[in-house]
């Protein structure tokens, strides 16, 4: 499956949609992602026509700008992004200043869509990380200039071509989007960095902790709400974050993700598999 992504991003289950759209149904009316990151899993789903509409929900509202211009308003975020991308080249070979300037921008308040995709398309492992105080902290990658525009508006076209006129876009808590759900909904849950960070993820600069994940999971199971879960995950005899309780009546699944690069550095061949939780409404 050839999914159009508007850039790297670190936990993104684009490489693995494919797999975890066999755990849907063929058709449903909406798909809701309150955990949406780059919102692959909806662009995976857009592509192969199985949902109506889509609600795309993420705490990092910086994010969902990104996601919101990339699909309603595509020209004005390649035309943005391009006079950033650009401009980098004006410093010569310390071009990875440039990169500290737009940080430094976005930090300040600037926080615009498109100073924020070219963050993400030229730090390292296109790995979002915020400090304490709120503020993106990622280095850049010194060997790259990120994105190409014309890579990034071919794929935005194709993106807004899926979702335009389809998609609710809102940044919040994900317990409150539970309060929207009605039925034929269907629900894809990724929590970031679950078994990586505890009380701490990056992205956010706060938590969520596994007692509050699996009562929201109970919220949804009271109301047969359909879902699917990616949690934790094992690579060789080494697992990943808490799984989820039996209590919740999931069945689990595991989704080969591939060798691990690190397992590879180390002349192994080992390979990581990601846990996906289907809800006993679904199964």
């Amino acid at each position: 499956m050839n999914i159009p992504h508007i850039v790297q991003y670190q936990g993104s289950k684009r490489k693995l949609a494919a797999q975890i759209l066999q755990y849907m149904p063929k058709k449903f009316e909406r798909l809701i992602e309150p955990f949406s990151g780059m919102a692959s899993i909806s662009i995976a789903t857009a592509l192969e026509e199985k949902a109506k509409s889509y609600l795309i929900n993420d705490l990092n509202a910086p994010l969902v700008s990104i996601l919101k211009e990339s699909v309603e308003n595509p020209e004005h975020l390649i035309a943005e992004y391009k006079k950033i991308w650009f401009e980098q080249f004006s410093y010569g070979d310390n071009h990875p200043q440039h990169f500290y300037a737009v940080r430094e921008k976005f930090n300040s308040g600037m926080k615009t869509p498109a100073s924020l995709l070219y963050l993400l398309a030229r730090c390292v492992k296109g790995s979002v990380r915020y400090g304490r105080n709120g503020n993106f902290n990622q280095s850049p990658d010194k060997r790259r200039h990120g994105t190409n525009p014309q890579t990034l508006e071919k794929n935005l076209h194709a993106i807004s071509a899926l979702l335009k006129g389809k998609t609710k876009f809102l940044s919040g808590d994900y317990r409150s989007v539970f309060e929207m759900i009605r039925p034929g909904d269907l629900i894809y849950l990724d929590p970031p960095y679950q078994g990586v960070t505890n009380t701490r993820d990056k992205r956010y600069c706060s938590g969520i902790s596994f007692e509050e994940f699996v009562e929201a999971l109970k919220f949804l199971n009271d109301r047969k709400v359909n879902y699917l879960v990616s949690y934790d995950g094992l690579c060789g005899n080494k697992k990943y974050g808490k799984e989820l309780p039996e209590s919740l009546g999931c069945k689990k699944f595991l989704i080969n993700a591939g060798a691990s690069a690190q397992s590879t550095l180390l002349g192994k061949s080992n390979i990581t598999y990601e846990s996906l939780y289907v809800s006993r409404s679904l199964l």
